[in-house]
């Protein structure tokens, strides 16, 4: 089990409980990224957002377009112009700044944030 801590809001950190360890560190970064898919309502839409906390594996995001569990997004890195396609896994609840995503890529791109990863999962580990 995997103990730590994701923003909220405010600024104030909260626990959160992981059932399962993680596959890689996670560092929290912000980045513009350009994403693009299809809204709650079937329509595509393409946004500059912005990453909250990045793995090799993917990440959480603030979009400000409603999207669906299980979507599918292209998001491109401006920097570097990768793309990458990934998945939704996660919705957060809805803020004046946007949503809250969880994104998975559908494979390990530990290279596309421009950050590099400890090949530690998370140190927290409760015993």
């Amino acid at each position: 089990m995997t103990l730590w801590e994701s923003p909220v809001e405010d600024g104030i950190m909260s626990e959160v409980t992981s059932a399962t360890p993680r596959r890689s560190g996670r560092v929290f970064h912000r980045i513009r990224v350009q994403a693009e898919g299809r809204t709650h309502n079937r329509k595509k839409f393409k946004e500059t957002c912005e990453t909250v906390v990045v793995n090799a594996h993917g990440g959480l995001l603030l979009l400000k377009h409603e999207v669906d569990n299980g979507e599918m997004l292209v998001l491109t890195n401006p920097e570097t112009q990768e793309e990458q396609e990934c998945r939704i896994v996660y919705l957060g609840e809805p803020v004046a700044k946007g949503q809250r995503v969880g994104i998975e890529f559908l494979t390990p791109a530990p290279r596309f944030w421009g950050v590099e990863f400890s090949s530690e999962p998370s140190s927290n580990n409760v015993h």
